[in-house]
């Protein structure tokens, strides 16, 4: 893809978004409200097939092409697993597996009892979601939602899930092609929360130069202008992070490049919507103003596949098993700018 086309395919990303998946349509659809009219305009535009290979009929993107509208799903507070279907229908058409119609979530895990019962937890996206693929032992399984009991979580407005079902339905799909089920959706989660956050940025410096008190606007206030600061630097890093953990790559995720942005931008989390609520004061934390949608997207996608802690791990087991004498070495090297590769599959 030419940057020019790049362009054209976020700016199509954008306008759709910004037409269909307003405020109004994620609270409805949070409130068990029929998803079926803003999937169906997502599924027509063929985003749900930008990772798919030219010649299964898809768009053919690489994962750095695709980032925008991973990171436009966290900018709109996406109620529907886009990001994550457009992941795992990528992965099925090259590993041969038909496509199922519908949302697919992914499964941080999966447990299949002695007695076959399959179960998966807290899966994101769960309670719209048609089908979820689960990593079980060496294979990939996709397994059909409305066959599951599907359990709440009970958190305000979340479409987690734990599913299970008494024993591995008739309809499963299964395959054994080489998949990182975990650094997908850990990537896709990143990626969201770095466009959550510019929205919240966005939405805090907006409410700054607008709220005034002691006659002027509170933006004019060096503490507020220094808490700004710092939420500008921790967007800012955050999507860097994710640019560095997708560029130069075809389709497969890089483990260690996900394991730093989803560490980095987990840990900037907190901070970012701590500020964001306390610039907003008492307004940000009402059901009607629409900071919560984001916020509590962002708490929750920090703990989704993985929290800063367990990739972290990941990183230090990495830099111990590595050859470079200094650590900021071997930052470096696993961060560097790679070319470009295309739609490699």
């Amino acid at each position: 893809m030419s940057e020019s086309t790049d362009d054209l395919f976020a700016d199509s990303v954008e306008r759709l978004l910004r037409d269909q998946c307003t405020p109004a349509v994620v609270r409805a659809i949070e409130a068990g409200g029929d998803p079926a009219s803003l999937w169906n305009a997502l599924s027509e535009a063929g985003f749900c097939d930008a990772l798919v290979p030219e010649e299964h009929d898809g768009a053919g993107l690489g994962l750095a092409e695709a980032l925008p509208m991973f990171v436009a799903c966290g900018r709109y507070a996406m109620p529907l697993p886009l990001a994550q279907t457009a992941m795992v229908r990528g992965y099925l058409a090259r590993a041969g597996v038909p496509l199922p119609d519908g949302p697919i979530a992914i499964a941080p895990a999966a447990t299949v009892a002695s007695n076959g019962a399959v179960s998966c937890h807290h899966v994101p996206g769960a309670l719209v979601a048609h089908w979820v693929l689960a990593a079980v032992g060496n294979e990939h399984w996709l397994l059909p939602v409305a066959d599951a009991l599907r359990t709440s979580t009970g958190i305000h407005g979340s479409l987690a899930a734990d599913l299970s079902w008494p024993t591995v339905p008739a309809s499963t799909l299964k395959t054994s092609a080489p998949f990182d089920a975990l650094a997908a959706g850990a990537l896709v989660s990143a990626a969201q929360s770095s466009g959550t956050m510019a929205r919240i940025f966005d939405l805090t410096l907006a409410h700054a130069n607008r709220r005034v008190q002691f006659g002027k606007p509170i933006g004019k206030f060096q503490a507020i202008q220094h808490q700004i600061s710092v939420m500008a630097e921790h967007v800012a890093a955050a999507r860097m992070a994710v640019e560095l953990a997708a560029s130069g790559l075809g389709f497969d995720p890089d483990p260690l490049r996900v394991a730093i942005a989803k560490g980095r931008i987990g840990e900037a989390i907190p901070t970012v919507a701590a500020i964001a609520h306390a610039v907003h004061g008492a307004i940000g934390i009402t059901a009607e103003f629409d900071l919560q949608l984001y916020t509590r997207r962002l708490h929750e996608w920090r703990r989704a596949y993985g929290s800063e802690a367990y990739w972290y791990e990941r990183v230090g087991r990495a830099r111990l098993a590595s050859d470079a004498t200094l650590t900021v070495d071997f930052l470096r090297s696993a961060t560097a700018a790679r070319p470009t590769t295309g739609t490699a599959s």
